[in-house]
């Protein structure tokens, strides 16, 4: 008997997960110019990579790979504010049978989606110029799956702090320059500073591009690296994902 009310508060907790992210694909697909015009930066910068530097063009697909996984937390942080901020439907949703944790996931996932073929072209592109081993592919997915925890986690965090749409945007550009551009996300770590490049295994989109290109023969980490930029990558995602959840249910109190 406890048995079955553990699975069955199991499943109302995480149970509508499935459900809204089906939901939220739907929605952000019916803006379907918004999902084309979202790897605009990503397609701009491997231009520019394809005419100056065309043997730098693998790495570059890897770093657009990570960034368009990181765009995703963006597109959380303002979905999730234009939820609550200008319909008020975050209350609506508090007070089904939707769960908080399946409210945040769901939209997470969801995004995920429908932003997920522009990924794929990029990933096919990167096939063709250079082909990733079991290991490579592996490495590739788990990574972008913890950018996408960390990301999705930072956005929705964020989205609950504000009360006005404008102000969010600036914020909004800020992290996506400070996690996407900045660092060696769309070139190699080592024409990074050798001094800063601990700082750079530290943060989730360029430590996840630098594994990859490790775990492909593309460029070699030292075993210092590569544990720092593991261990920092997991530990975020796992820490963004928890204080995420967190975030989802105080809300839901607040609301």
């Amino acid at each position: 008997m406890a048995k079955r009310c553990e699975d069955l508060a199991l499943s109302l907790r995480w149970g509508g997960v499935a459900s809204f992210a089906a939901t939220e694909a739907r929605v952000q697909l019916h803006e379907w110019l918004a999902v084309v015009t979202g790897s605009l930066v990503q397609g701009a910068l491997l231009v520019f990579v394809w005419v100056w530097a065309p043997g730098l063009l693998s790495y570059a697909l890897i770093g657009a790979l990570s960034y368009s996984v990181f765009l995703v937390g963006q597109r959380v942080l303002n979905e999730a504010a234009y939820i609550r901020v200008d319909h008020k439907l975050n209350e609506l949703f508090h007070a089904s049978n939707l769960s908080p944790e399946s409210y945040f996931l769901g939209m997470a996932l969801g995004i995920l989606l429908a932003y997920m073929p522009p990924m794929l072209f990029l990933l096919a592109f990167l096939e063709i110029l250079h082909p990733l081993s079991a290991l490579a592919m592996a490495t590739l997915v788990a990574t972008l799956l913890a950018v996408w925890a960390f990301s999705s986690a930072l956005g929705y965090s964020v989205s609950t702090v504000f009360k006005d749409m404008k102000t969010i945007w600036p914020y909004s550009s800020l992290l996506t320059n400070l996690f996407g551009i900045v660092p060696p996300v769309f070139y190699p770590l080592q024409y990074f500073d050798a001094t800063l490049r601990p700082v750079a295994m530290l943060v989730p989109t360029s430590s996840s591009v630098a594994l990859v290109e490790n775990a492909a023969g593309m460029q070699a980490l030292a075993p210092a690296e590569t544990i720092l930029g593991t261990v920092s990558l997991a530990v975020e995602a796992v820490i963004l994902l928890a204080f995420g959840i967190y975030m989802a249910r105080r809300a839901a109190r607040e609301g």
